[in-house]
């Protein structure tokens, strides 16, 4: 899953895997596990958070050969390849470019004598914090979130205020939805503490899906501002035209891979109502050590996601051939800001009106202390039909109980429900510690939970591929 800003919530307890066909409790409560394979589950799971795939680092070596080991599961459940060239992967090529100066953000304020150009400099008065374009102009515009809601000018670069720090990180991917090129923010107290230090360093700019400029991260700004540019800033006029030169320099050329199946629906009627089911194969790879270890094993984000659409995938190939298409997609450098989703949704199997719904998976390896025990919450729950509609037939599938953290736009499902696709994601994660850390790995992975939701999954997703329902958008719903 994307990082913007988390929490630290309760661990997960570790525990047995169920087996199949039997109840994991006793009594009222008794869990079972319908046609459920635990023993593939827990193998999926320890081959793609294993050591030996180094944590599955987006547009890696380690990422191809995830690929390819579920380009092979698909196979062997009798799922059709939908890649490149008649074989299951898709190979998109990335550009990116590189900084080689500390960016520069200028103005000429009203009333300046002669017309004179302030400059504002990266790792002095201004820290860019994420940078999605080489070079952007735009009219400055102040929002205080404190005083309410604003409407933000297309195009604006928006000085965003609060006495609430945390507001103001929840609020960004709000304004930019609605049109802001570029954000000017006050430092996080952290931040401020290694100002000079951070300043060194040249931002990184993102890798962009070659011939795509859109992917799940935009093409936005931040940028953090020191105490004396915030005091220019509440003095800066509306209206004022910033322009921030990053200085960079030519593309260069990387690639990443997904994986991508089909299981053909039986109903002529039925072929331009199809259902993708999705996670992302990627994950951080080797970082930065903590306690020792510097492998991002990514257990739960997203090898626990990757191995729900790979059950679902051997349970729909092996049983009566739906009514409908079946998509099922792993996308690779979800954590690089959903460039496998873009690829996919700019060379997809079929077109994109001709997909129903996508149900993504994002961490469910370990349960939510805020919902009910194995019950995984639906991002955007009330913007479309689709997570009661799912509910109603038996999916233990709730509302997302977070809905400040923006999970609906920090998964792969934001790049296809911008198109239209009605795009949501399950999920449990529980805000644990453990998240973007070497020891998101196996040992904190539980099982029991892990299985009975995929189980309890089953039975309406087979619902869901053998009708013609088509969940709609909700009004103001579609992002």
């Amino acid at each position: 899953m994307l990082s913007i800003s988390v929490g630290a919530g309760a661990q997960a307890k570790s525990a047995e895997v169920a087996k199949p066909q039997v109840a994991a409790k006793s009594g009222a409560n008794a869990r079972t596990i319908p046609k459920v394979c635990p023993a593939c589950i827990r193998g999926h799971m320890e081959f793609l958070a294993s050591d030996v795939l180094q944590g599955r680092g987006s547009g890696t070596h380690d990422e191809l050969l995830a690929a390819t080991y579920i380009a092979s599961e698909l196979r062997a459940y009798g799922i059709e390849p939908a890649g490149d060239d008649g074989g299951y992967i898709q190979k998109a090529t990335l550009v990116k470019r590189k900084v080689s100066a500390p960016p520069e953000l200028s103005f000429v304020a009203a009333g300046s004598a002669n017309g004179a150009i302030t400059t504002w400099t990266h790792g002095k008065e201004i820290e860019v914090m994420y940078l999605g374009q080489a070079e952007f102009s735009g009219p400055f515009q102040k929002i205080d979130l404190d005083g309410g809601a604003a409407k933000v000018q297309a195009g604006a670069v928006v000085f965003l205020t609060s006495h609430d720090d945390k507001k103001v990180r929840n609020q960004m991917f709000g304004i930019f939805s609605q049109g802001a090129i570029a954000l000017l923010v006050a430092p996080s107290p952290a931040g401020k503490k290694n100002w000079q230090e951070a300043g060194k360093k040249l931002p990184e700019m993102p890798a962009q899906v070659e011939g795509s400029s859109e992917g799940m991260m935009g093409s936005f700004n931040v940028l953090a501002v020191d105490d004396s540019a915030q005091e220019a800033l509440h003095k800066l006029a509306d209206g004022t035209v910033l322009h921030l030169d990053g200085h960079a320099g030519a593309a260069e050329k990387s690639y990443t891979w997904n994986a991508v199946g089909i299981l053909r629906g039986r109903d002529p009627s039925q072929r331009k109502n199809a259902i993708l089911l999705s996670a992302h194969l990627d994950h951080l790879g080797i970082g930065a050590p903590v306690n020792g270890d510097n492998i991002y094993n990514g257990a739960d984000d997203d090898a626990s996601g990757t191995t729900a659409v790979l059950e679902l995938a051997r349970v729909l190939g092996q049983g009566p051939k739906p009514r409908r298409p079946v998509i099922f997609a792993l996308f690779g450098s979800e954590e690089a800001g959903g460039l496998g989703s873009t690829y996919f949704r700019e060379h997809p199997p079929m077109p994109l009106t001709d997909i129903a719904a996508n149900v993504e998976f994002e961490m469910i390896g370990r349960p939510d202390p805020k919902v009910p025990d194995d019950t995984l919450w639906l991002t955007g729950w009330e913007r479309s039909t689709l997570g009661p509609q799912l509910a109603a037939h038996g999916a233990k599938l709730v509302r997302d109980p977070r809905p400040e953290q923006n999970f609906f736009r920090r998964s792969d499902n934001y790049v296809l429900a911008q198109k239209g696709v009605v795009a949501q994601t399950a999920s449990s994660f529980g805000l644990h510690e453990d998240y973007h850390q070497p020891s998101d790995d196996l040992a904190h992975i539980d099982f029991q939970h892990l299985t009975t939701a995929i189980a309890s999954l089953i039975r309406p997703m087979e619902w869901l591929v053998n009708v013609d329902f088509r969940p709609q958008w909700n009004p103001g719903g579609k992002p």
